[in-house]
């Protein structure tokens, strides 16, 4: 019987370079604004082929990368393996329904990721729930211009970012901001939350 592996092979190849060109930097960017650390927890919402997730191992930190599409995870685990970089799990799963225990993690991030969640508020309650007391949330995407056309559903504009505040309050999160950042050309605007609890002296 004719299989079609070998097409599928391209095109995970070409996948494989679309999804890793230019990730790098924004990876190295939001880590550093994480404060990524050694005995750190992170959970990688939408990792893609796993550039964050790697990154943050590099780091020392013991990475979650949870990807709802399974040729994602063949990639990031298959580049990973390649890199011999160890320290991350690869998960299938979503963002509202992820799969791991309450507190798992000291640190959640979503990285160009964001504007694929099919539920917003369901997302952000799974990442309070993942999290520790005073654990760091971060949600990173491109700048993208209100009204645009250019990557507009592929992006947030300023006023979405803002928008997100009443959605994260509700999920249990505080000391809400944003902030701009630069990865080589790309934009990026990053909201950044932390989980309330005990750790951060929330109530």
């Amino acid at each position: 019987m004719h299989t079609n592996s070998q097409p599928r092979g391209v095109f995970e190849a070409v996948m494989v370079i679309s999804m890793t060109v230019g990730r790098g930097a924004a990876a190295r960017e939001v880590a550093a604004i994480a404060g990524i650390a050694a005995g750190d927890r992170l959970v990688d919402i939408g990792c893609g082929p796993g550039t964050a997730a790697r990154e943050a191992a590099r780091r020392g930190a013991a990475a979650t990368g949870i990807d709802p599409v399974p040729a994602m995870l063949r990639i990031a685990r298959w580049t990973s393996k390649r890199r011999h970089a160890e320290r991350v799990t690869w998960l299938e799963g979503s963002a509202e329904a992820l799969p791991v225990p309450d507190g798992a993690a000291t640190v959640v991030w979503a990285l160009s990721s964001l504007h694929h969640w099919s539920d917003q508020a369901a997302g952000l309650g799974e990442a309070s729930r993942v999290l520790v007391p005073g654990g760091r949330l971060l949600i990173a995407e491109r700048l993208v211009q209100r009204g645009g056309r250019s990557h507009a559903p592929h992006g947030l504009s300023r006023e979405q970012a803002g928008a997100l505040a009443p959605a994260l309050t509700a999920a249990g999160f505080a000391d809400i901001r944003t902030l701009d950042a630069r990865a080589r050309r790309r934009h990026l605007i990053i909201v950044q939350a932390t989980r309330k609890g005990a750790a951060s002296g929330q109530g």
